[in-house]
């Protein structure tokens, strides 16, 4: 049985996801392969917020090289924006980044 941080990796610091904050929407790196119900649940638990919506995108994985012949690759993730309901409480982890 995979708990609420099994699912929910970490959080997305970036200029446009701390944009998001102020509407209400949160990102967050999940598990590739937990679903929309699955990443729902596991906010609300961790969180103890009112989620409305929950949008994902699977990231692909770049090839990088470090040199002249070594390719490698990024990891390719799964990348979940977290929409709060309008009355729910803010994420007070995103407070005060911006």
């Amino acid at each position: 049985m995979r708990t609420a941080y099994d699912i929910v990796l970490r959080p997305i610091i970036t200029e446009q996801s701390m944009e998001h904050g102020s509407i209400g929407k949160y990102v967050f790196e999940v598990a590739r392969d937990a679903n929309k119900i699955e990443i729902r649940q596991a906010v609300e638990t961790i969180f103890g917020v009112a989620v409305d919506k929950v949008t994902t995108l699977n990231m692909q994985g770049k090839k990088k090289r470090t040199g002249r012949y070594p390719e490698g690759s990024r990891k390719a993730w799964k990348k979940a924006v977290v929409r709060l309901a309008s009355d729910s409480k803010t994420i007070e982890f995103f407070e005060g980044m911006v």
